[in-house]
């Protein structure tokens, strides 16, 4: 039977050295209107688990939704947008 500290050092040989690229972080922020998007439906979703949902629930659950496609669409037009043209 091996050990765990005998796999350690395959597993950390080579450790990732600085952090994000800029690259990763500007595709991050790019990305960033659509994360806000998705954690404020989970928020809503969460606070209606345990209780019936009320219109007014009903409400924040379909704006939140619609803020989820627009910010999907808006990353999506964005990403064809940069795309280069395919003949």
């Amino acid at each position: 039977m091996k050990t765990i500290a005998a796999l350690q050092a395959v597993v950390t040989a080579n450790p990732p050295v600085g952090g994000p690229t800029a690259a990763e972080l500007e595709a991050i922020e790019a990305e960033m209107p659509l994360i806000s998007a998705e954690v404020e439906l989970l928020d809503v979703q969460i606070s209606v688990l345990d209780r019936p949902v009320t219109e007014t629930d009903a409400r924040r659950l379909r704006r939140a939704r619609r803020k989820v496609l627009a910010a999907r669409r808006e990353l999506a037009n964005r990403s064809a947008a940069g795309a280069p043209e395919v003949a």
